[in-house]
């Protein structure tokens, strides 16, 4: 009996899994804004792991590479907003840069931006003796410098506090009153966002 039970809840997790519908994989009214100028107004699917964005109207589906494009804003139902994405140039190790499209959180003094990514990660069942996997999706978070650098954050809240100056003591108390998490998407745009309010006149 045991072992059915067990064997029935490794499906139902496996079936959750693959019926998850991801944003990227779902038409998104929106526009994409190209580099030629134009825009672009209808149902809009983005891809960032290929660096991708599909434009469809009456029935024709077009791709544009981030190279081709400049902006792109869809309205996610998924949760409830707005979302926009920049074609920047960035290199990962220091060399050429080459555009890929980033989601902007927070712009200001300092710019959050982000890249999405499916990953496999493993899990301890808390019902028997051993793991399971499954596909979810991670955030890497990138800091938009003033003289136009991309660089990758990975770091913890107080690297962040660190390049907050003056304001750290502020920001902080506003992450312990709030409760707020830097590894949650919404919470980390929002200590940004917060410590951007201070120059904004």
């Amino acid at each position: 009996m045991k072992g059915s039970f067990i064997a029935l809840l490794l499906l139902i997790i496996s079936l959750t899994a693959s019926a998850q519908q991801w944003a990227f994989e779902a038409w998104h009214d929106g526009k994409i804004v190209l580099e030629s100028g134009d825009t672009l107004k209808g149902l809009v699917k983005y891809d960032l792991q290929q660096d991708l964005v599909q434009y469809s109207k009456k029935g024709s589906i077009e791709a544009f590479g981030a190279r081709k494009v400049l902006y792109v804003e869809i309205f996610d139902q998924s949760v409830n907003q707005y979302r926009q994405f920049f074609s920047l140039p960035y290199s990962a190790t220091g060399g050429y840069r080459t555009p890929i499209f980033f989601e902007l959180l927070s712009e200001g003094k300092i710019t959050l931006l982000t890249r999405e990514n499916l990953e496999y990660r493993t899990y301890s069942s808390p019902y028997y003796f051993g793991s399971y996997s499954r596909q979810v999706l991670v955030y890497k978070y990138y800091i938009l410098q003033e003289n136009g650098v991309i660089t990758e954050f990975a770091g913890k809240k107080n690297d962040l506090l660190n390049l907050m100056g003056k304001y750290a003591k502020d920001v902080d108390e506003y992450i312990r009153v709030n409760r707020l998490k830097m590894d949650d998407r919404g919470d980390f745009s929002k200590i940004v966002a917060f410590y951007n309010s201070f120059f904004q006149t």
